[in-house]
């Protein structure tokens, strides 16, 4: 298979902050083995596209504060598949930045876009599905595609996307996005069938997704092709640093996907999870008789269920009477926190912050 017009960039920049506080700013949860499995979530995600793609043909999109945890945890990138950004700009910024650096290395590549912390099982599943994409938008140079999940319940965390029903082939014609639902909207979406959640993984010709900055975001296209001729060279880091931050804070979401005529979802074939949170995690680890899930940790557990444990390596947990508690540490913080509770971990973050200072979020 002649893949060198492949191209994958992994996007991990996050802070992953309802990870806290085992996800720190300095140490984000993209950088950590989440799930206990030898590898870290950007260490698996890399090695699941090189399945498909070219080790070097595979971009990391991320902070500058990560450019030191990236190179020790991905060994066979190079400089130039790092694109560091010096400030947080959203998706669609990093996006076309990435995009004019391959499209100047390879004007035919096709490329993926995808997260760097998120749980696909059947890799071999997402891989066939990739390749269709692929196939799909070497094609039709206009087609800006994405990855559909079919939604197994009514998520209200999660957005959805619409499509035409009457599409008779695999790929499918979007009408709609809708970002986070109710509960009753997404129960509605469920009963329609039409429907998928939104995983965030985009693909595409270079050709098409530049076209569509041109189309979409003329101001922003306009101030990155100014640095076309910098790009992949020694001048690069200078002009993202002197540029970068002039650019509109916006989503490839609402930047693009939900302006252009030209986007198509394949719904996928694989099981998938975004990892946003503690209880996401639950969800997808190996639990005991009593449904306690433990990372690395040794434990004693006496008349506890439901519970979630993941300490730094070698720690023993006693629990006796807990029940459907989140019980996380690392060097510096403890959190004992209810499962149903979850989404104020961000909330107790920022106190955290408040009271003692940057150093433990």
């Amino acid at each position: 298979m002649d893949n060198k017009n492949y191209f994958a960039v992994l996007m991990a920049g996050g802070v992953g902050s309802r990870f806290w506080p085992v996800s720190k700013k300095s140490y984000p949860k993209q950088f950590h083995d989440m799930l206990g499995t030898g590898e870290t979530l950007i260490q698996k995600t890399f090695s699941r596209l090189e399945k498909l793609i070219p080790a070097e043909n595979i971009y990391i999109l991320t902070n500058e504060l990560y450019d030191d945890l990236v190179r020790e945890q991905l060994p066979k990138v190079q400089d130039h598949q790092i694109v560091l950004e010096p400030s947080m700009n959203n998706t669609a910024p990093c996006i076309l930045l990435s995009s004019l650096k391959v499209q100047k290395e390879n004007p035919d590549a096709v490329m993926i876009v995808a997260p760097s912390d998120h749980w696909i099982e059947d890799e071999d599943a997402f891989i066939e599905n990739v390749q269709t994409t692929f196939d799909a938008c070497q094609r039709d140079q206009s087609l800006l595609m994405t990855l559909g999940i079919q939604p197994t319940f009514p998520h209200t965390g999660y957005g959805y996307i619409q499509y035409q029903e009457q599409e008779a082939t695999p790929i499918k014609k979007v009408t709609n996005f809708t970002e986070k639902p109710d509960y009753a909207t997404a129960k509605s979406f469920l009963q329609q069938g039409n429907y998928v959640w939104n995983a965030g993984i985009f693909i595409w010709s270079v050709k098409a997704i530049t076209a569509a900055f041109q189309n979409c975001l003329p101001d922003m296209y306009s101030l990155f092709a100014e640095g076309i001729k910098d790009y992949n060279t020694a001048t690069e880091k200078q002009f993202i640093e002197e540029n970068y931050s002039k650019s509109e804070n916006i989503s490839i979401d609402y930047g693009i996907m939900e302006k252009s005529e030209h986007v198509s979802v394949l719904p996928a074939k694989f099981d998938w999870n975004d990892l946003g949170s503690w209880g996401s995690l639950y969800d997808k680890l190996e639990k005991d008789e009593a449904k306690n899930v433990v990372v690395n940790a040794q434990s004693y557990i006496e008349n506890s269920t439901g519970n979630i444990i993941r300490t730094t390596k070698g720690k023993t947990v006693v629990l006796k009477d807990l029940n459907d508690y989140i019980v996380v540490e690392n060097e510096e913080v403890l959190l004992i926190c209810p499962k149903k509770d979850e989404q104020e971990i961000k909330v107790l973050r920022n106190s955290v912050k408040e009271k003692f200072g940057d150093e433990l979020i």
